[in-house]
C-alpha cells in the first residue's frame, strides 16, 4: 500500500516552493561551502569540509523527502464530505466529559499541516482519528497515556 499524504492545495505549493528553493538556491550555497572548505587543507583533519559534506547529506535528505511526499499527495478539498460529520477542514469544538469543560476548538488537518500548538490535529492521530466521522453530540474516546479519555463533540464547523 502506498503512502498518501493529504493536505491543502495550498500547503502542497508551500512544498513545492521549498523544493524549488532547496534544488536552485541552497544546493548553490552548499556547493560553495564545499568548495571553500576544500581550499582548507587535509581533508582529514578538515571540520569546515565535513561540517559542509554533513549539511549537503541533510539537505539530499530533504530534498528526497519533499520528492517523495509530493509525489504521493492528495488534495483534500474542505468543502466536500458530510456537513454534519467531522472531515478534514472542520473546526471541532469539544467538551471533557470528566470535567465538563469545554476544549478550544480543534482544526482537523491532514498530517503535513499539522500543528499541535496552533490546534490543528492531524487525522491520523489519535485525537483526529475518533474525531474523524463523528457527528454533534457523539462521545468519543481517546487513549492517551494518561488513560481512556471521553469527549463529545459539541460544535462542527466547516
Amino acid at each position: 500500500m502506498k503512502k498518501e499524504y493529504k493536505m491543502s492545495a495550498a500547503r502542497q505549493q508551500e512544498l513545492q516552493d521549498e523544493l524549488t528553493y532547496l534544488k536552485t538556491v541552497r544546493e548553490k550555497e552548499v556547493a560553495e561551502l564545499i568548495k571553500e572548505a576544500r581550499g582548507f587543507g587535509d581533508l582529514s583533519e578538515n571540520s569546515e569540509y565535513d561540517e559542509a559534506k554533513n549539511e549537503q547529506g541533510k539537505l539530499y535528505s530533504r530534498i528526497a523527502e519533499l520528492e517523495d511526499i509530493l509525489l504521493h499527495v492528495v488534495i483534500i478539498d474542505e468543502s466536500e464530505g458530510a456537513s454534519n460529520a467531522v472531515s478534514i477542514g472542520c473546526t471541532v469544538t469539544v467538551v471533557d466529559l470528566k470535567t465538563g469543560r469545554e476544549m478550544p476548538p480543534y482544526k482537523v488537518v491532514g498530517s503535513q499541516e499539522a500543528d499541535p500548538m496552533h490546534r490543528a490535529i492531524s487525522e491520523e492521530s489519535p485525537f483526529g482519528k475518533a474525531l474523524m466521522g463523528a457527528k454533534e453530540s457523539d462521545e468519543i474516546s481517546v487513549e492517551a497515556p494518561v488513560g481512556i479519555i471521553h469527549y463529545r463533540v459539541e460544535k462542527i464547523e466547516r
